[in-house]
């Protein structure tokens, strides 16, 4: 058995779909309440691979939500990735992915240094972020998209911001080593970070981000968008393919004009359906086939048979290790989503 722990996208958004979610009393509350309210189990259901292969999933909903980051709530917002953690354990889930800030939280808050939840000593080799499984998606929408739209990468110039962070570093790492990208710039906020990426690429131009977007091709998105920061699509170049790996997956709204592709990155699609409600919550397009590819890592490892934390710390994503879960990923029926 798999677990996903995941998060809604605003405190409006758990308030909105609490009745679905089974505690229809919560929609009314506000921000404290939230803090306070404990992780639930709110989906069970079966996956089927294409190998006939079925297996049972739990979505856990840690009740965490993106606003308890600021400083007045970064307690609970801890709490809650831990408590939810020590819920999938107890409830004898072989592998758990930790879904969107979920991982965030962990890393930045260096969460491995508090195994002990009440009566519950976390072992850490039962989660999983999923980062290598939505870092190989990522790629393999550049590539497909790139080719589809007569994009060039050998000519072509790719931006990645958030360069530094586990997924967009994997990314720079892939453009590196598998494609013959003519320039790959990485946008950060860390200095020192970027230069470290920088010397291990041995190629790969630092730029602030208002210098960096008006020279892509391609555009990968794996960072928060800063408060106050606009990005003018009159400034991109035309065609531009942007792969929005950010959440929530805000950036087709802003930058909607023509010969500007803003694909959904990190998103797989499956060959049958699931019968869950969890991705129409999160207003997936087609709630039975679609996914986060870092949730569909949980369902490969446990097809697979991975029982292991096989995303796990900050910059240790390899390509061998996304060409291994792409080869699974395939294998069972998952493709990136290109539309």
């Amino acid at each position: 058995m798999f677990g996903l722990i995941g998060h809604l996208t605003s405190l409006e958004h758990a308030q909105s779909v609490a009745d679905d979610l089974g505690y229809p009393e919560y929609a009314n509350q506000g921000l404290d309440f939230w803090c306070a309210a404990p992780p639930q189990i709110v989906d069970d259901f079966h996956v089927t691979s294409i190998t006939g292969q079925t297996i049972r999933g739990k979505y856990i909903e840690s009740c965490f939500l993106p606003e308890m980051l600021s400083n007045r709530w970064v307690k609970s917002a801890i709490r809650k990735v831990l408590n939810a953690m020590a819920l999938a354990q107890k409830s004898d889930i072989n592998i758990t992915a930790l879904g969107g800030f979920s991982s965030i939280i962990f890393e930045e808050f260096n969460l491995k240094d508090n195994r002990q939840v009440r009566n519950i000593e976390l072992d850490f080799g039962r989660f999983t972020t999923g980062n290598t499984h939505t870092a190989y998606v990522i790629c393999t929408q550049v590539e497909t998209l790139a080719e589809k739209m007569g994009i060039d990468l050998a000519q072509s110039t790719v931006v990645v911001c958030g360069a530094t962070g586990d997924i967009g570093s994997a990314v720079c790492r892939w453009l590196n080593e598998k494609t013959d990208t003519k320039e790959l710039i990485c946008v950060a906020r860390n200095q020192e970070r970027l230069q470290s990426l920088q010397e291990e690429l041995g190629r790969g131009k630092i730029l602030p981000l208002e210098e960096a977007l008006p020279l892509a091709d391609i555009i990968v998105w794996v960072a928060s968008l800063p408060k106050g920061v606009e990005i003018d699509p009159d400034q991109l170049q035309r065609p531009c393919i942007i792969i929005d790996g950010g959440y929530p997956k805000n950036l087709g709204t802003v930058l909607n004009a023509p010969d500007i592709s803003v694909i959904k990155g990190g998103i797989v699609e499956h060959s049958l359906d699931i019968d869950w409600k969890i991705m129409k919550i999160v207003n997936m397009d087609i709630p039975s086939r679609q996914m986060f590819a870092c949730f569909a890592e949980a369902i490969l490892l446990e097809l697979e048979g991975w029982q292991t934390n096989f995303s796990w710390g900050r910059n240790q994503i390899t390509v061998p290790k996304m060409e291994q879960i792409g080869a699974a990923s395939r294998k069972h029926g998952f493709q990136p989503l290109l539309f």
